[in-house]
């Protein structure tokens, strides 16, 4: 089966961390870390800390991005009688569901379509932030399904216009497929005491199945790094895995890089299909607006080829299929079978 509905890793690990997994000791499981002794969190969060110039005590680690995500918004809105948080209208179901399971409640700022994109109107996130005045503005960059993102620039100016009281949570789990600047992040830690950047090691590093994600706050938190810290350490054989792949950038850019001809023939093949629209997509999938009137004989074609694609049913995307990019013979198979269903 060719798994491109949930933007998982169709490609190979990269050497060291097969190595890594071949040769972990299993008496290491006996004993936990003595990491804590130092008082840092994981190996893992110290190596992060030299990677991305941010101090190590400002460094979060959890169970995948996910785990970063409900701890920050479990916290912040239970603490006062503010539990409102602003998310993108076209965005992860999951943000709204982790509001709901503390109490909390969401509100919806727009993406706007234009031409063959999707985007932030910045002012206009600063402008709804400012009115509604949530616990909590969550920013996605780049965003799922929609596939846009924020600068560096952009992400400056909505901090620097919002009050300091409102925490910022932004997602850049699929961050790193485009670009391999990160210099931005410290800077932005540094100077706003209200912001969380949150990544994974589970898109652009292709370990889902491994479960660590991790992040950077800005200074003072000590509450919520207490609330959310693992006073015994964390998974050791995660670590491992973990420390190795974040010393096999070379391995992952070269997979990304290879991303850039599924993109290419998504909008080659269908680009100019009566119905269709190929979005620009910053991550490792890409979003295609087609006539629905295919759809019940394009699920038959996808089953019929093993492939389990994303047929989209959030309000406004109705006439989306989100699609992982994976190897060129798998995107082929796709692109094939929708052609297919046209004629």
């Amino acid at each position: 089966m060719n798994f491109l509905d949930r933007n998982e890793f169709n490609f190979q690990p990269s050497e060291k961390v097969v190595k890594a997994i071949k040769e972990f000791d299993p008496e290491t499981l006996c004993f936990y870390t003595r990491i804590y002794d130092e008082g840092k969190k994981s190996v893992v969060t110290v190596r992060l800390s030299e990677i991305y110039n941010v101090p190590e005590e400002q460094v979060l680690i959890g169970y995948g991005g996910e785990e970063i995500l409900k701890n920050a918004i479990h916290y912040y809105l239970m603490k006062g009688d503010n539990k409102t948080i602003l998310i993108p209208e076209f965005s992860w179901w999951y943000y709204n569901r982790v509001a709901g399971e503390c109490g909390g409640t969401f509100e919806m700022y727009p993406l706007h379509e234009t031409g063959d994109t999707f985007a932030y109107d910045v002012d206009e996130v600063i402008a709804y932030t400012n009115r509604i005045h949530p616990r909590m503005l969550l920013l996605a960059s780049p965003n799922n399904p929609t596939g846009n993102n924020l600068t560096s620039e952009e992400i400056g100016k909505i901090m620097e216009n919002i009050p300091t009281d409102i925490m910022v949570f932004i997602d850049e789990a699929y961050a790193s497929f485009i670009t391999t600047d990160t210099d931005y992040i410290a800077p932005l830690v540094k100077k706003y005491r209200n912001l969380i950047i949150a990544r994974t090691l589970s898109k652009f590093y292709g370990l889902p199945g491994l479960r660590v994600g991790f992040g950077f706050i800005g200074a003072g938190h000590e509450m919520f790094l207490s609330y959310s810290n693992k006073y015994l350490g964390y998974n050791r054989f995660s670590e491992t895995v973990a420390l190795a792949a974040l010393d096999s950038d070379e391995h992952y850019r070269k997979v990304a890089d290879k991303m850039e001809w599924d993109r290419q023939l998504f909008a080659k093949e269908l680009g100019d299909k009566p119905g269709f629209k190929v979005y620009k997509s910053s991550a490792n999938f890409i979003l295609v607006k087609y006539p629905v009137a295919i759809k019940e004989a394009l699920q038959k074609a996808m089953s019929e080829n093993d492939c389990k694609i994303k047929f989209m049913t959030d309000k406004g995307l109705e006439d989306c299929l989100r699609i992982t990019l994976g190897r060129p013979e798998q995107i082929q198979t796709v692109v094939d079978a929708i052609k297919d269903c046209i004629e």
